[in-house]
């Protein structure tokens, strides 16, 4: 049987700077080990895209098979892979890859690596990656017609890049972005213009998300904005917390809840991420205590 949700990106080892002097070396890390946790953790049937070099941690890989995710799509590189230096400065957060590493697109997946079988997936999600790779990648997907695309920009959405994003993201469903890669003089004093901007052909969904400060969604369709809180019990490592956003939101629009719902999910799946060190937040959830967290959080919504 296929998949639900097929993500494709990468598979890294992060080497972790906080801005007040924590560290955390050699941690298993990619937008593909975050994501696919995540949406497991809702029950999805997941398959991960991805390249592997031989120095990313076999615990991590078999995590995911623990979890039911199907790693056929996982391409084995005969050399260690790339690192990276996550460095968190106040809100954003650079990443720096190592020196004498292989380049982000020889870790990055193409067309061919994708399984024949996993091409009627209901859903797909582009990862961060080079925008060349993004590319071909959805022309691919796009073969079939009913499938929700998701994308979650690495290269910066900028006035000169503006159309070659608009071109893309108008072949897929949702744009999924944060402060690191939305750039737009106007993202920050009128930040619904700026995803109103990205909006064009059949991208529906435009989220802006703003880690601590919640985010915005815009919804093309409806031309509606929505706004979701921050929420978190405790927070260790905000590394992952966009990717588990995203699976939280596509898992939930796969299941037909509405919007609201939806990034309500959403949250919650981040507040998993970000309580943790590394993956180990994701890793220890269990959908029951993701179920009882989202009631609960929705009660006092409502109180």
């Amino acid at each position: 049987m296929p998949p639900d949700l097929v993500i494709a990106g990468n598979l890294l080892v992060d080497d972790v700077v906080f801005a007040d002097g924590r560290t955390r070396m050699g941690q298993a890390g990619g937008a593909v080990l975050y994501g696919a946790l995540a949406a497991s953790l809702w029950g999805t049937r997941v398959g991960a895209l991805s390249v592997a070099g031989s120095d990313y941690p076999a615990t991590a890989l078999d995590a995911l098979r623990g979890r039911g995710v199907d790693l056929a799509g996982v391409r084995a590189l005969s050399r260690p892979g790339v690192r990276t230096w996550l460095l968190y400065e106040s809100r954003l957060r650079r990443v720096v890859h190592h020196l004498g590493v292989p380049s982000h697109d020889e870790v990055s997946p193409a067309p061919d690596d994708l399984p024949a079988a996993w091409r009627t997936a209901r859903a797909f999600h582009l990862a961060p990656m080079p925008l060349h790779r993004q590319r071909a990648l959805l022309q691919r997907m796009r073969q079939q017609d009913a499938a929700f695309i998701a994308v979650d920009p690495h290269e910066p959405i900028t006035p000169d890049s503006l159309a070659e994003w608009r071109e893309l993201l108008s072949q897929a469903d949702a744009c999924l972005v944060s402060e690191d890669e939305l750039r737009l003089p106007e993202a920050v004093h009128d930040p619904q213009a700026a995803l109103a901007s990205l909006a064009s052909g059949r991208l529906r969904f435009v989220a802006y998300k703003r880690g601590a400060a919640g985010g915005l969604l815009y919804d093309a369709r409806e031309q509606r904005v929505h706004t979701w809180p921050a929420r978190a019990g405790q927070v260790a490592d905000p590394t992952g917390a966009g990717d588990a956003f995203a699976m939280g939101f596509i898992t939930a629009h796969l299941e037909g809840l509405a919007v609201a719902a939806a990034l309500e999910r959403a949250v919650v799946t981040a507040s998993f991420a970000i309580e943790a060190w590394g993956s180990d937040g994701l890793l220890t959830a269990t959908r029951a205590a993701a179920e009882a967290r989202l009631h609960d959080w929705s009660e006092r919504e409502a109180t």
